[in-house]
Order: structure tokens, then C-alpha cells, then sequence
């Protein structure tokens, strides 16, 4: 399933990385903890956090994720912003708390 489609699904919000909606998510992985990530999540992923400092994207670049979703509304600053357009990670954002977001990419992610 594309970036694009997931966001239309859950309407979530383009934080940055318009020109990369069209990657392929392959699943998903929901964790605040940065060595969990590393440790755990597969490439292609998308990720579900509340952290939104830099680290998420540098986090996101080694591990080759899609795309992170920041939930609860939750802003970034412009660095990490800035930072997830030189290493083309797309953020997007959700109103929804991490377990509803969570869940709602389960479901999605079964149908396809």
C-alpha cells in the first residue's frame, strides 16, 4: 500500500516529503523508544510515535522506513522538518492518540 493511499484512509496530514507519497509501506511498528526501532522495525515500515525531535529521522533513515506518523497533533520543529527533506522521510501527522492510529493501520494494512 502507497503512502498516499494510507493518508486519504486515516486522514492524516503531510508534515513533509510531499514527493515521496508514493512509496510503498510494507507494515508497520509503534514504539517511542528510539533503540526499540532500531532493534526492531523492518524497512519499509511506517512508524507510529509522539517523539518529534530530529532523532526520529535519523532513526527512520537508517532503519530505510517509509514514512513516521506523529500522533496526538503533536508538532515538530522546523530543524526536524528541515532534516526529514535532506533524508527524504516522510512525516505525517495524526490527531489520533498511538493506540487508535495503531490500530486503524492494522486494519488497513490487513485488507491489502
Amino acid at each position: 500500500m502507497k503512502i498516499r493511499e494510507i493518508i486519504k484512509s486515516l486522514d492524516l496530514r503531510v508534515i513533509s516529503g510531499n514527493d515521496s507519497l508514493e512509496r510503498e509501506v510494507t507494515g508497520g511498528y509503534t514504539s517511542d523508544l528510539l533503540s526499540d526501532v532500531i532493534g526492531n522495525a523492518k524497512e519499509g515500515n511506517i512508524w507510529i510515535t509522539l517523539q518529534t525531535h530530529q532523532n526520529i529521522v535519523a532513526v527512520a533513515s537508517l532503519k530505510e522506513l517509509s514514512a513516521i506518523i506523529i500522533v496526538k497533533g503533536l508538532k515538530v520543529d522546523e530543524a526536524t522538518a528541515a532534516k526529514s527533506i535532506v533524508e527524504n522521510i516522510v512525516l505525517l501527522s495524526s490527531d489520533d492518540d498511538t493506540f487508535t492510529t495503531s490500530g486503524r493501520l492494522f486494519e488497513l494494512l490487513k485488507k491489502k
